[in-house]
């Protein structure tokens, strides 16, 4: 089984657990949306700046790996045409539930983005793509394909772990692993992993999950931090998250 397989049916297991990141919004909450009061998060706590968001009717929206049906119903909401990549069936299910409930169209589309991504040339005018590179190995490879997925002066926004958390125990008090953080290449990190049912998680750098978005032709317009939200990392306020802003232009 491929590790996308394995962390695909963990975070399955996950939202059976009432994972925070599969949990909907309520009916409530898109109404609130479609009346203006409304915001969206890439990272665990800051909400996206609204500045990012340019005017979204009728904009072709990509969440990639966004399933859970917390950011999609509001993009719905804000008059987007949206389009759902994820790789765990929960989280698409999530989506699929949510849009019949609130009467509008989504095309959800179960597929690992190691893989290609199943649509053609420039088709998007926006990617919106929260935390999640942590669960693959080859960041590049992800940067490429939302580029090249990416209409010329489209926008990408996303979510990255800075590989901070991946030093420490769980209790955060004692830096117990290097970086890179990688269970494919460790054995004992792999089985450690495995037994703790965490998925198989990966460390990046500024230079993969920053400097490899520059590499595959985008321009970055902005960028904030965010904290875990609890802990005590959180409680230090250290910065365990990025968020990016970036833009496809060709000259």
């Amino acid at each position: 089984m491929d590790y996308t397989e394995i962390n695909s049916k963990t975070i399955d297991e996950w939202i059976k657990e009432g994972w925070e990141w599969g949990i909907p919004i309520t009916h409530e909450d898109f109404l609130n949306a479609k009346n203006g009061n409304w915001n969206m998060l890439l990272t665990p706590t800051k909400p996206v700046p609204k500045d990012w968001y340019p005017d979204l009717k009728r904009k072709q929206v990509l969440g990639l790996a966004s399933g859970g049906g917390q950011q999609m119903p509001i993009f719905a909401a804000l008059g987007a045409v949206c389009t759902l990549m994820d790789y765990s069936q929960k989280q698409i299910d999530s989506d699929l539930l949510i849009a019949e409930k609130e009467n509008y169209n989504i095309n959800a589309v179960k597929a690992d983005m190691t893989k290609e991504f199943p649509f053609s040339d420039e088709s998007f005018d926006i990617i919106f793509h929260p935390v999640s590179n942590c669960y693959i190995e080859d960041v590049m490879h992800v940067w490429n394909e939302c580029y090249r997925v990416l209409k010329n002066g489209g926008i990408l926004m996303a979510g990255l772990d800075n590989g901070i958390n991946f030093l420490f125990d769980e209790g955060e008090k004692e830096i117990k692993y290097k970086l890179p953080f990688n269970p494919l290449k460790d054995e004992y990190l792999l089985k450690k992993l495995m037994q703790n049912n965490d998925g198989i998680q990966f460390s990046h750098t500024a230079e993969e999950q920053i400097r490899e978005q520059l590499k595959a032709g985008f321009k970055l317009i902005d960028i904030y931090e965010d904290t875990n939200g609890y802990g005590l990392l959180h409680q230090y306020n250290i910065p365990t998250f990025w968020a990016t802003l970036s833009k496809k232009i060709i000259n």
